[in-house]
């Protein structure tokens, strides 16, 4: 049985379709979690244009994933790019989004101890209410991980490499073994990852948690 996994595993070069999988999703989710924070910063400076800008994360967030990769190909061309585009669409909402709860829900005993001692609004920012809502932030980031993987996946389709590529040389050579490998492989990355981020949100939160 582990001769015939390992066979499979040779033969779909399901090594080298990892690393790719894996280089797509570290790119998109480092670009992903910087652009949401920053835009989470911005709509908390900018309240009027909160409701805005997550309503229109929103309706990105409603086109299924096939359909904004093809929407994305005339702009791109195919390959890893329109993917990690994609990625990167699909993750801003919950990145923004908590980062701006957070950023919002802060308890304001701290933000008037902290001006009392005489912090800018900036230096507030900075070392009171990003701290305190790290634990949402991470939350969101978490959320974006498991899109992240998924449309990563879907990249499959638009010749992105990746174990996406191996389902759909699964699929066209009808192996049926080479597809289930494929694909609990990423569903086993999926867990892992998910696993070490929830690890780091419940230290953050009993950290900052009762704060």
């Amino acid at each position: 049985m582990i001769d015939a996994i390992f066979s499979i595993w040779n033969n779909g070069d399901l090594t080298f379709r990892t690393i790719e999988h894996l280089t797509m999703f570290t790119i998109a989710l480092l670009f992903a979690s910087v652009l949401g924070v920053v835009l989470g910063i911005m709509i908390h400076q900018r309240a009027r244009l909160a409701d805005i800008t997550l309503n229109l994360l929103n309706i990105i967030e409603t086109i299924p994933g096939i359909a904004l990769l093809f929407i994305l190909i005339p702009l791109f061309g195919l390959g890893y790019i329109p993917t990690i585009v994609a990625c990167i669409l699909y993750s801003l909402l919950p990145i923004a989004r908590n980062t701006y709860t957070g950023l919002t829900s802060v308890n304001k005993e701290y933000i008037e101890v902290a001006h009392a001692m005489g912090l800018s609004t900036h230096e507030i920012l900075r070392r009171v209410r990003i701290p305190l809502a790290l634990p949402l932030i991470l939350g969101g980031i978490r959320i974006a991980l498991v899109f992240t993987m998924g449309v990563v996946t879907l990249g499959g389709l638009v010749a992105a490499g990746g174990l996406g590529a191996a389902i759909m040389t699964g699929i066209s050579q009808l192996n049926k073994p080479l597809i289930a490998i494929s694909a609990l492989w990423v569903g086993l990355l999926s867990l892992v990852f998910d696993g070490i981020a929830s690890a780091i949100e419940k230290t953050l939160k009993r950290r900052y948690g009762s704060w």
